[in-house]
């Protein structure tokens, strides 16, 4: 998930308002896991970031939008973006972001945190302490990764002095979080009120997707099909056709489908779906190819498994860490569900196709395809590996950082977070080799066991090479 536009960082109401009948969410809110407080008052929603010692303005501010449903389900846009909060009794309430997947549980406060009634300190040992303690209490991968946090603080907090500058500091952080190798961590430099990057992190010996890279990988792609491959979404998805009847559908992003909300990501989603399986020629198999991409939307990803499937299925389960203190305590696991969607769809043999910049929601959709029936064939090489919602938290008037705290389970319980979802059958990906002669084995080899399925000819899928839990 990208970096969000910090808009609006007005601080909420300083005590919670509980006398307004007509609207049971207003007051304060703190949620289960993810260190975020919550005020609603007088159609506005915004947000603090708490750790145990420090209380600032979260980058969150939301403005109700319509009234509220029977139920009370309130809905509030964050710029072009969106989130309800549902009551669930007087005293507990449900946030759910369109295009995410899952919800939040949050519960009511009396008041404030007395932290988040004065200004929190900007000097430089503070922001370094808020940005060690917001990682200590929600990064759930430190034992994973084999990083004492601890030790790092205390050997990094000693160059830390009152005339340290924010350059300086900007470069200890990330000399903090490089060894992480996770691309679901990262730093901004606030200029101007908008958050500009200046480090993402990713797993060691991942492919990096250049402009390059991405022009030569689409015309090796390209070269397989049978005709010009038919963009939408502003060339973020292609429909196209190979040889004896096999769909090919490239999707390079989940999000910046249109300029719009979610629901229209979603049609003009639905816009290339209906190209892809409502021709007039029956698929004898589907390529989905994710190679090129790096994430955006879970609800997209499992918007695509409703149209390959006629039952529903568990596509995973979330988690999120929820105890500061102990990074083995989670919330009650949350199963998502993939369910048939109403329009047209194919139920035949279907393989994806991974790469290293195959990452988040391309992660989140290839696990969720793993529960499909008939069994998905994963082609190429090991996902990037990282699967959670992102936590973008504000450090200073001049720093933010991206982190994450969830887990999506398989049905063992496991993840693969670190190393990624390996394929079934391991080939050759975006290879110096392979982009200098425009050659595509990942797709060469979906070709060959999709054309061996309609044959009807016996295939091991899945024998060789890495399997991964199905």
């Amino acid at each position: 998930m990208a970096l969000a536009t910090a808009a609006g960082l007005a601080a909420p109401a300083a005590a919670a308002d509980r006398g307004a009948p007509d609207n049971p969410l207003t007051g304060i809110w703190r949620t289960d896991g993810y260190g975020l407080v919550i005020a609603v008052s007088g159609g506005r929603l915004t947000t603090y970031d708490v750790t145990e010692h420090s209380c600032v303005p979260g980058w969150i501010t939301g403005t109700q939008s319509g009234t509220p449903g029977p139920d009370g389900t309130t809905r509030y846009t964050v710029g072009t973006n969106a989130l309800t909060l549902t009551p669930a009794g007087r005293n507990r309430a449900v946030e759910h972001e369109e295009g995410g997947v899952g919800s939040k549980t949050l519960d009511r406060l009396d008041a404030l945190p007395a932290l988040c009634t004065r200004p929190a300190p900007n000097d430089p040992l503070a922001v370094f302490d808020r940005f060690w303690e917001t990682f200590e209490e929600n990064y759930p991968f430190f034992a994973a990764k084999g990083i004492d946090w601890h030790a790092v603080r205390d050997e990094q907090r000693r160059g830390i002095t009152p005339t340290t500058t924010v350059e300086e500091l900007q470069n200890v952080l990330v000399d903090m979080l490089r060894p992480l190798g996770d691309a679901h961590t990262g730093l901004a430099r606030v200029v101007d009120g908008e958050p500009k990057p200046v480090f993402g992190g990713r797993r060691p010996g991942s492919t990096v997707r250049t402009d390059e890279l991405k022009a030569r990988a689409l015309q090796a792609s390209a070269a397989q099909l049978t005709g010009p491959e038919q963009p939408f979404a502003g060339g973020r998805l292609g429909v196209g056709r190979l040889p004896g009847g096999i769909g090919y559908f490239r999707v390079s992003g989940f999000d910046g489908y249109t300029g719009g909300d979610f629901r229209s990501q979603v049609a003009e989603l639905d816009r290339a779906l209906d190209a892809l399986l409502a021709g007039p020629d029956r698929l004898t198999g589907l390529v989905v190819d994710v190679r090129l991409n790096g994430g955006g939307s879970d609800a997209l990803g499992l918007h695509i498994a409703a149209r390959l499937t006629d039952c529903p299925y568990l596509a995973y389960r979330k988690v999120a860490r929820d105890d500061p203190a102990d990074p083995t305590v989670f919330t009650r696991p949350e199963p998502v569900t993939v369910r048939p969607s109403t329009g047209e769809h194919f139920t035949g043999p279907v393989t994806v196709l991974t790469s290293s910049i195959s990452a988040s929601a391309a992660e989140t959709f290839t696990q969720a395809m793993m529960g499909r029936s008939p069994r998905v064939l994963r082609i190429g090489e090991n996902t990037q590996g990282v699967f959670s919602d992102v936590l973008i938290k504000t450090l200073s008037p001049e720093l933010m950082v991206v982190l994450p705290n969830e887990k999506y389970l398989t049905r063992s319980g496991s993840t693969f977070d670190g190393p990624g979802i390996p394929p079934n059958l391991r080939t050759p990906v975006f290879t110096p080799d392979e982009l200098a002669a425009l050659r595509d084995s990942a797709l060469s080899t979906a070709r060959q066991v999709l054309t061996e399925d309609a044959r009807g000819d016996r295939n091991p899928r899945g024998d060789r090479n890495a399997r991964g839990e199905e």
